[in-house]
């Protein structure tokens, strides 16, 4: 038994799976931000209910969480004490003297105060060079001091970030030693543990942002243990990572950093694995929830992993599958603006509390969730007849705001989610126009409570076909988790040049990065068949200010073939930029990623065998085409595979509404997803 749990701004997805009856259970609860562990508890007894199973039966908790990203955008961190090499103290403030544009932006620009203030900074008299050698030795006597100044201030944890300490971390662990015999109360992270990587500001923020979410997610992590313990589930809590591996609630309690986007991870994780079974490699990932928008692009049946991302203002160097998030979601508020009285939607949400009018949790303001209902793509009752929807209130509501723009009930409504589609369809731009990719090239993956209902709208704007909703598209992330595998990433920064690099070292680095990977998966209790190792190397040439992530097999470094990795480099580089520099290239770092894999997802599905006519529930009205029609709604569940169904429709199922839209029709495939086309394109 495997349980899978995605807390979101609106609704917590929990879904269970039965590895020996191949069975898929699957529930929402409404999120409960005050404190989202009693979301997830209501929502484990739950679905415990729904399987007929004891708690204890569960063997293997999956939990993706927005805890880190939420802390850091919001300000709501810890306070958190620096210690820094002497002259060195303003890192964060000068951070990449970078200000944002074009004309005057640095004008308007309003920075950010550090996540560590300059009060809680203190210099330590010591100084390394780039190779790792003493040029300053460490001064005990004044560090002692400075420490115990610092520790004895109100601070909750502390951050150890000394110059040029990836190449020789012998002072940080010195510091390290004398806050544990003083202060032992108090959190230590070292620069060198979270990101022995060069680029001082790089390495200070992301080992600062690792302590300033740490006592939070530490606090959220026991709360989350203490109710699954109450409520009688024995097995251990694991984390998904930033980059959809796996890591054990202790690993992410001592390194929340790599949790910072774990939220969206489980939905590109599943999209990678539907582009493997369909055979379809170009995929853009929509999912659609209660406050924010999540796009990501698979390519070769493969999420993008990324070496660094941004949370707020602040960049983040951890490993990260490429995200793109926008805040439009099916609680996002529409409003008229005070000066022009002209349509406005978002960022802002309504949430879980009050969440839309139509929910009847107390909303009083309108949301592209109300607009939805208020032209009828949401039938009267959601999560399977469990929750009624109050459409009398959204119509009033939606008046209210119509008579305020000077329009009716129908174009403010329209309104509302075309300019929602806009913010959405921006975020996929970006992702796709911006980076050389045509978007027609793609299919489009729409899942969360709302991608289904704005997928097909989404997909004619891009003109990206077919649509593809999968079987289980609300609760897809969740669902995602449980096929993510135990991952960790091991690096040394190795900066030499090729053109006189004595390539014994580069093998004897890299048979020390494999035997700290294989002794993590040990630790992790990852059984021997299970065992993978990945293979990297981060080059550039010479002068450069970026390098390139190459992965190299194993067999290349057991062969010693040190020039193929170089070719590969020169292919990758062209690949990505269009050229191939005759000049040296240069060694910038050396990785191996540790993957512990999981077993595969593969739940039996009765096929239906009735026609789209036996799977009609009923014909309610919509809003289609500027005008006022009859809409058929069919049960999902009973359609059968190779079902087609023409367009204007509304296709209805526990976790979502799907869409399909005029001049569109969909049919279900081998795998039981809905697959949507436009009429233009014909049988595929």
């Amino acid at each position: 038994m495997r349980l899978g749990i995605d807390v979101g701004g609106t609704f917590t997805d929990l879904i269970l799976y039965d590895d020996e009856n191949k069975r898929l259970f699957r529930a929402k609860t409404p999120s409960t931000p005050a404190d989202q562990s009693i979301g997830v508890a209501n929502g484990v007894k739950e679905i415990c209910a729904l399987a007929k199973i004891d708690p204890s039966r569960i063997q293997l908790v999956l939990h993706g969480t927005t805890v880190a990203t939420n802390a850091v955008l919001e300000g709501k961190g810890a306070r958190v004490g620096l210690l820094v090499t002497e002259g060195f103290e303003y890192t964060l403030h000068l951070a990449k003297s970078w200000t944002p544009g074009p004309l005057f932006g640095w004008i308007v620009m309003d920075k950010p105060e550090p996540l560590a203030s300059l009060e809680d900074t203190r210099g330590i008299p010591e100084r390394l060079n780039a190779r790792g050698d003493i040029i300053k030795a460490l001064d005990k006597e004044a560090a002692t001091k400075l420490i115990d100044e610092l520790c004895t201030s109100g601070i909750e944890a502390l951050t150890i970030s000394l110059m040029h300490s990836y190449a020789n971390n012998t002072h940080e662990q010195v510091l390290k030693q004398i806050v544990a015999e003083r202060h032992p109360h108090i959190p230590v992270s070292l620069s060198s543990d979270i990101l022995p990587e060069f680029r001082e500001y790089d390495r200070a923020i992301t080992t600062v942002m690792n302590d300033y979410v740490r006592p939070i997610m530490q606090r959220y992590l026991s709360r989350i243990e203490g109710r699954m313990a109450d409520a009688n589930v024995k097995s251990h809590l694991h984390i998904v990572r930033s980059d959809g591996g796996l890591m054990s609630a202790k690993a992410a309690a001592a390194r929340p950093v790599h949790t910072v986007l774990s939220g969206p991870a489980g939905g590109v994780t599943a999209v990678a694995d539907i582009a493997k079974k369909t055979k379809r490699p170009k995929l853009l990932g929509f999912d659609m929830g209660g406050t924010s928008t999540d796009v990501t692009v698979i390519i070769d049946g493969e999420p993008t992993i990324t070496r660094s991302t941004e949370v707020g203002y602040f960049p983040a160097k951890v490993p990260t599958l490429d995200v793109r998030t926008v805040g439009a979601g099916g609680g996002s508020i529409a409003y008229a603006s005070e000066l022009t009285k002209s349509l406005r939607v978002g960022p802002r949400s309504a949430g879980a509390v009050p969440g839309p009018v139509c929910y009847q949790r107390g909303g009083k303001e309108i949301t592209v969730s109300d607009a939805n209902a208020v032209l009828g793509y949401l039938p009267p009752r959601l999560l399977g007849g469990e929750m009624a929807l109050d459409l009398e209130s959204a119509h009033h509501f939606m008046e209210q705001l119509g008579t305020q723009i000077g329009r009716s009930l129908e174009e403010t409504a329209c309104g509302v989610i075309d300019i929602a589609n806009e913010v959405m369809l921006g975020a996929l731009r970006v992702i796709t126009v911006q980076r050389g990719l045509d978007p027609r090239d793609f299919g489009l993956v729409a899942f969360g409570g709302a991608g289904p209902i704005h997928g097909n709208a989404i997909a004619a704007l891009l003109g990206c076909f077919p649509v593809i909703v999968p079987p289980n598209p609300g609760v897809l992330s969740a669902l995602g988790f449980l096929h993510a595998d135990f991952k960790n990433e091991f690096v040394k920064t190795f900066i030499r040049s090729t053109a006189n690099l004595v390539t014994s070292e580069i093998w004897s680095e890299f048979e020390a990065l494999n035997a700290s990977a294989l002794k993590w998966l040990g630790d992790e209790g990852i059984a021997p068949d299970q065992q993978q190792i990945k293979f990297a190397v981060d080059m550039r040439y010479e002068q450069q200010g970026f390098e390139v992530s190459v992965d190299i097999t194993s067999s290349l470094i057991a062969e010693k073939r040190f020039t193929d990795i170089v070719e590969i480099f020169h292919a990758k580089h062209d690949q990505l930029y269009g050229v191939r520099l005759p000049v040296p290239v240069e060694i910038i770092a050396l990785r191996v990623v540790a993957i512990g894999t999981t077993p595969e997802i593969s739940p039996s599905v009765a096929n239906a065998e009735s026609t789209a006519s036996h799977a009609l529930i009923e014909t309610l009205p919509g809003y289609f085409g500027g005008a006022w029609v009859d809409i058929p709604h069919y049960d999902r569940n009973l359609l059968s595979v190779g079902e087609k169904i023409s367009g204007p429709c509304i296709i209805r199922q526990y976790d979502t509404t799907t869409v399909v839209l005029d001049a569109h029709w969909a049919e279900v495939d081998q795998f039981r997803n809905i697959l949507i086309w436009p009429t233009s394109a014909g049988e595929k």
